[in-house]
């Protein structure tokens, strides 16, 4: 039987419950995936047989983080909406952590478009519409989540009408909670320009990804690609794009006119949530009922292949490796610059940017985030695809 630890949040609310077993709770099945510092087991609530995704910590993997561990989760305790992959619960053992988490059983949503036999801008923007409105719901509260990406978005269930849903708060960060947000986190091609600039950010860096997550919706690649990923910074960092012929000569000017609203360079101009909810894109009928499918559906297969996009930037190892290297805004500082070529025409500014961007490619290391697809004959041997709400 748990009990509630008297620790409590401002408000008074308990939120962690002691558990000597936590077998005694759940019926642990199989493990999904496993993490640097975690586990992640398919478990069942044996009181009311539901299946929950449960991240088994350690507590030597806190030693010294506790109370920025406990404070993160107790704010992801509060986030409750029906786009938002829950935080169920935490319990306590005297040597581990356990993270109750939803599960979600529709599969990931490059998947689904591809599958599909019909594909329209309405449903791009129905899509969209519903990740606005989570994430309007987010910054409200404070919280800006910082790695929006097609990764993060999966559909509730198997139904073709499913709602889809943001998972992964590993990097997530209240608003006015002591730092001004000026870490570079988030995943390469679809971090804000202001985030590699090395600026102070808000809120704004999640519309921007928003944008992207739109663009790649409507032609089924990238807005920002290059194999140098120097020069992919440099892209972004001048928003730098374009709506190519002739894979976007049947979107809507409406489209492309909300797409730019939220790829705006300048994030005092970028629209916000609540300004990109009343574009007539999202919120008319301007969004086009033709089918794009095909075109679509075949750039997703070549640009989003699983061996690449699962392949990206691990965000997490970057904020890692910076907090070790105890990098000051300088950027770079130890970085030794024989690592990559220099250009002569460079100017102090640029230069810094590519120190940064040295800096992000050292900091690489194979991800942590994982993305499991688990068969379960129990149910009816669906597919359930399980992204973790944190790494």
């Amino acid at each position: 039987m748990a009990r509630e630890n008297g620790d409590t949040t401002g408000r008074g609310e308990t939120w962690k419950k002691q558990v000597d077993d936590i077998k005694k709770i759940f019926d642990f099945k199989e493990v999904l995936g496993t993490g640097a510092f975690s586990e992640v087991v398919l478990a069942q609530e044996k009181l009311t047989s539901r299946m929950f995704a449960v991240k088994c910590i350690p507590k030597k993997a806190l030693k010294g983080k506790e109370s920025s561990i406990e404070n993160e989760i107790a704010v992801l305790r509060k986030i409750k909406h029906e786009n938002i992959v829950a935080l169920e619960d935490i319990y306590e053992s005297p040597d581990h952590l356990y993270l109750i988490m939803q599960l979600v059983s529709g599969g990931e949503l490059f998947d689904r478009i591809v599958e599909k036999g019909f594909y329209t801008e309405k449903d791009a923007s129905t899509l969209i519409r519903q990740v606005l409105d989570a994430v309007n719901y987010l910054h409200r509260m404070g919280i800006v989540h910082r790695d929006l990406k097609p990764e993060n978005l999966l559909y509730f269930n198997p139904q073709d009408e499913s709602k889809i849903m943001i998972s992964d708060f590993g990097l997530s960060k209240m608003e006015g909670s002591g730092d001004v947000m000026s870490t570079a986190c988030g995943t390469p091609g679809y971090v804000a320009p202001e985030v590699l600039a090395q600026k102070p950010y808000s809120k704004a860096v999640d519309c921007w990804s928003i944008g992207v997550i739109a663009y790649i919706l409507l032609c089924g690649y990238p807005p920002f690609y290059d194999e140098n990923d120097s020069k992919l910074f440099e892209q972004i960092l001048k928003a730098d794009y374009e709506f190519d012929a002739p894979y976007w000569d049947d979107i809507s000017d409406s489209a492309k006119d909300f797409i730019s609203r939220l790829m705006e360079k300048d994030p005092a101009k970028r629209f916000t949530c609540e300004q990109a909810l009343r574009h007539p894109w999202i919120a008319g009928d301007t969004a086009l009922c033709k089918n794009i499918h095909e075109s679509v559906s075949r750039q997703i297969r070549k640009n989003f292949a699983k061996s690449k996009w699962r392949q990206a930037f691990n965000a997490t190892a970057v904020v890692r490796h910076m907090r070790r290297l105890q990098l000051g805004s300088s950027m770079g500082s130890s970085i030794d610059a024989s690592n990559a070529p220099t250009r002569p025409s460079q100017t102090q500014k640029s230069a810094q940017s590519q120190k940064f961007i040295r800096l992000l490619l050292s900091c690489v290391t194979s991800s942590i985030t994982t993305i499991v697809s688990v068969s379960l004959a129990a149910m009816h041997a669906q597919t359930i695809t399980m992204v973790l709400l944190y790494r």
